[in-house]
C-alpha cells in the first residue's frame, strides 16, 4: 500500500468515526417502553474496531513519514513546514489586506488612516510563500503516491 492510499484509508476512517459517535449520540437514550433504532453495545464495538486500525495505521504513516526523504528532508519535516507556511502565508496575506484599506476621508475633520506597513512588499513576500507552498505540497504529494506505507 502507498502512503497516499493510507492517508485516504485514515481520512475514511476518520468519517467512519465521526458517524459512529453520532449514531452512539443519537441511541443513547431513548423513552421509556422503546427501542433504540440501533444497538449501542454493537456501535462501540464498531467503534472500538475502527479506533483500534485507526491507531495503527496512524502510526505506521507517521513511521514511514519519518523515514522518506524529501529533498534533504524527512517528510516529517517538510510537512511541518508545510503547516507552517500555510500559517504564514495567512497571516501575511491577512496583514497586506488590512494594511490595504486605510480609506478615504469624506472631509477634513475626519481622522486620516496610515498604513504601518508596506504592503507591496508585504503582498511579494505572500507571493513568494505561496510559490515555496505550492512546490513543496506537489514534492509532498509525490512522495505520498511513490513511498511504499511501512
Amino acid at each position: 500500500m502507498k502512503l497516499a492510499e493510507a492517508l485516504q484509508e485514515r481520512a475514511d476512517l476518520d468519517r467512519r468515526i465521526q458517524q459512529l459517535q453520532q449514531r452512539l449520540a443519537n441511541n443513547a437514550i431513548v423513552q421509556e417502553g422503546e427501542q433504540p433504532s440501533e444497538d449501542p453495545t454493537e456501535l462501540l464495538t464498531e467503534l472500538d474496531g475502527c479506533m483500534a486500525n485507526l491507531e495503527q495505521l496512524i502510526a505506521r504513516i507517521n513511521l514511514t513519514n519519518c523515514h522518506t526523504m524529501l529533498e534533504g528532508k524527512s517528510l516529517t519535516e517538510s510537512l511541518a513546514r508545510r503547516d507552517v507556511l500555510k500559517w504564514k502565508l495567512s497571516a501575511y496575506r491577512e496583514m497586506a489586506n488590512i494594511a490595504s484599506q486605510v480609506g478615504h476621508r469624506a472631509t477634513r475633520t475626519e481622522i486620516k488612516l496610515f498604513s504601518t506597513v508596506n504592503v507591496k512588499e508585504l503582498q511579494k513576500q505572500a507571493d513568494e510563500m505561496a510559490k515555496e507552498l505550492r512546490l513543496l505540497d506537489n514534492a509532498i504529494q509525490a512522495a505520498n503516491w511513490t513511498t511504499d506505507l511501512e
